[in-house]
């Protein structure tokens, strides 16, 4: 940090202009546990709100001055410190968007997105801030885009949803004439990150760890690290199919017939064919959690998520509604016992280094927190999350409910499988899924013979 900066930091503090924090529980599994640099674009959470009516660029940076006034995390940055670093939460900060008019050429959907991944794909400064970008991509009068980058550090999927919601009833006071902030979250992130450390004391985290030592034990990894070493790193690729709404129903009742959650019957054909597609039967994956239980943090922006391992023993002779009992009960055990990531990989001893995440390689996640489509008599916003893909797990498989239908986006490493490897994960899994919900008593093996 240049002196300029440093004695610029110090008048902010000296003059109550800004305040540094401890990170978050969250935020440390990026610095510890992440397998790529913090700074790395693959940490970034990208999406693309579409604005239907007649918007103005003066409107628009009102409405986000207002968002980033309400949600601190928008005037967060970060300090290198002593052990681990700081947040540095300022008081004041100005909106950080852009505005670009598209010709008729640039605003068909592949140049929107090709104007979208130069905003998600430029690094961040963690130092200087701020930790998000927002364009506006005007194709006509009455229709818009606005691409979000932000990154993980201060946001997670939850995030977006509020960010919306926040943005459209700002942008309405903007219109309205109406100056008035919007009010205050009732619980901001830094007192919910202070919540969470007075929680998780020595004692709470010995237990938890415990559970963690005896259900991961011996678990194998799904592929060498000599081969991550010869694949090497290379941009990350994302391919989309969907589970259309005959599946998508019949997975659901499935769900109700066992006494289960769709996120376990997913889960459990999931590993069913993840196992036929890579050979293991011993297969731990890993999952997010929300972890916003209390209803005053769920309309504070930031990264508030948890990571759970989900470890699975297949058995081809068993029938899937055992297995799916089996799944189901390791599922509520495990998020019984979910701890902080850093804390769990210090806990089991899993070595952490560059480029392999630690406990697993794979990603399983069902998106079905609130991302709303919000429509108003002279504007409608729809949100649409982009992931850029992840160096941080080898292998991704994200589902997030489209009504009654279920998209699925697949992430992967390029440099350890190609499209066509990843086509047919994707027709093992529907295969797995349509077998167990026509016939859940057929065992296993013959789910994707």
């Amino acid at each position: 940090m240049s002196e300029h900066k440093r004695a610029l930091l110090k008048q902010w503090l000296d003059n109550g202009e800004a305040r540094l924090q401890p990170l978050t529980f969250p935020q440390r599994e990026l610095w510890e546990t992440s397998p790529v640099p913090v700074g790395d674009v693959a940490n970034h959470i990208c999406c693309l709100i579409g604005l239907r009516g007649f918007v103005t660029f003066q409107d628009c940076q009102a409405a986000l001055q207002r968002v980033v006034d309400r949600q601190e995390v928008l005037r967060l940055s970060f300090l290198p410190g002593k052990d681990r670093p700081l947040q540095l939460v300022r008081n004041a900060c100005k909106a950080n968007l852009r505005f670009r008019e598209l010709s008729t050429a640039q605003g068909r959907p592949e140049a929107v997105e090709e104007a979208a991944q130069e905003v998600f794909s430029e690094p961040f400064d963690l130092v200087q801030g701020p930790l998000y970008r927002a364009e506006v991509l005007r194709r006509g009068a009455d229709d818009h885009v606005l691409v979000l980058a932000i990154h993980h550090a201060i946001a997670d999927g939850w995030s977006l949803g509020v960010f919306v919601q926040d943005l459209v009833a700002a942008y309405v006071q903007a219109v309205m004439g109406r100056h008035a902030a919007l009010p205050p979250v009732r619980l901001s992130y830094t007192d919910w990150g202070a919540a969470e450390r007075a929680y998780w004391q020595p004692v709470e985290l010995e237990q938890r760890a415990s559970f963690w030592k005896s259900r991961l034990a011996e678990a194998p990894r799904l592929w060498s690290t000599a081969k991550l070493l010869e694949a090497g790193p290379n941009k990350p690729e994302r391919w989309v199919s969907r589970l259309q709404d005959d599946l998508g129903g019949a997975a659901r009742e499935l769900a109700r017939r066992s006494s289960t959650t769709l996120f376990n019957v997913l889960q459990a054909a999931f590993q069913v064919a993840l196992s036929r597609w890579s050979g293991a039967e011993d297969i731990v994956v890993g999952t997010p959690v929300a972890n916003r239980s209390r209803q005053e943090v769920r309309e504070t922006m930031g990264y508030c998520a948890g990571i759970v391992p989900l470890r699975g023993r297949i058995d081809r002779a068993r029938p899937f509604s055992a297995w799916l009992q089996m799944v189901h009960q390791a599922s509520i055990d495990s998020f019984a016992n979910a701890m902080p990531f850093a804390e769990l990989v210090r806990a089991v001893g899993s070595p952490v280094a560059p480029g392999r995440n630690p406990i697993f390689e794979v990603r399983f996640a069902l998106q079905n927190h609130p991302v709303p489509d919000v429509v108003l008599p002279t504007l409608s916003a729809r949100l649409r999350m982009r992931s850029t893909g992840t160096f941080r797990f080898d292998l991704g498989c994200e589902l997030t409910e489209e009504g009654k239908a279920l998209e699925i986006a697949w992430l992967f490493r390029a440099s350890l499988f190609s499209q066509k490897d990843i086509q047919e994960l994707d027709d093992l899994f529907r295969t797995s899924l349509a077998g167990a919900c026509h016939s859940p008593e057929n065992r296993t093996a013959a789910l994707v013979t």
